[in-house]
Formats: C-alpha cells, structure tokens, sequence
C-alpha cells in the first residue's frame, strides 16, 4: 500500500512540469477560500482565530500539506491575511509555498481548501501529496 493511503498499490506518481522559481505574488488566498474558513471557525467558535498550513514529509510523492486552525502565530511563523482570514506559516513551510494559492474547491470526490503550488515538480495519484 502507498504511503499516504488514498494511490492505487502501483504508487502511481505523475511529474508534472518542473519551475524553478514561482513568480508574482508570495502567497494568495481566494474568497471562496476565505468565506469557507470562516464558516468552519465559526462552526467550531474560533472567531478570531487563523489558519495555519504547513508542509510536512510524508505521503507517496515526499511531501503533504497540513492545516489546522490556531489562535495565534509563533515565534518562527509568518502572519498574511486575505479576505479577513489569518494564515500563519512557518519559515520553511513559506519557501515551498512560495507562489502557491489556497483555493476552495467543490468535486464530487472532495470539497474542501486545495493548494495550487506552482513549486511542486510531480504529485501523487490521489492528489494528497506532492513533491
């Protein structure tokens, strides 16, 4: 069985073009994405509170995203705000995301915040991780 649990045994990774370097903005965020994280902390009543999205090892492709609602940043972690909506990243967890955007989306497979990554050079099968 693959490593993050959702590819076919055959660990079907796909390459995808490679970029060097993301150009335009460092980080964006839709307001789709945006309406869609305030609807869950209020849901969860964490009014105030931000999104925190890391990249961590693991998954069939090396790498996955993390997210988590969190009240405030740390020390190592960067504050953006789209939309009216708090991400805090961390320094290492920025560089890979460097050019991406969190976008809402609505599949009949899933629904839910996607990272569009302009830094990631293949993807697994099921999409849930990248490297």
């Amino acid at each position: 069985m693959s490593g993050c649990g959702g590819c076919p045994d055959d660990g079907a990774v796909t390459k995808s073009k490679s970029i060097k370097k993301a150009k335009g903005k460092a980080l964006e965020m839709t307001k789709d994405a945006a309406e869609f994280v305030k609807k869950l902390l209020k849901k969860d009543d964490k009014a105030g509170w931000g999104l925190k999205v890391e990249v961590v090892p693991g998954g069939c492709a090396g790498y996955k995203y993390f997210m988590g609602f969190q009240e405030k940043a740390v020390s190592d972690e960067k504050t953006f705000e789209f939309h009216g909506v708090k991400l805090f990243l961390s320094d290492e967890s920025f560089e890979m995301l460097h050019g991406s955007t969190i976008e809402f989306t609505r599949t009949l497979a899933a629904t839910g915040l996607k990272v569009n990554n302009p830094n990631a050079t293949r993807a697994c099968g099921c999409g849930k991780s990248f490297g």
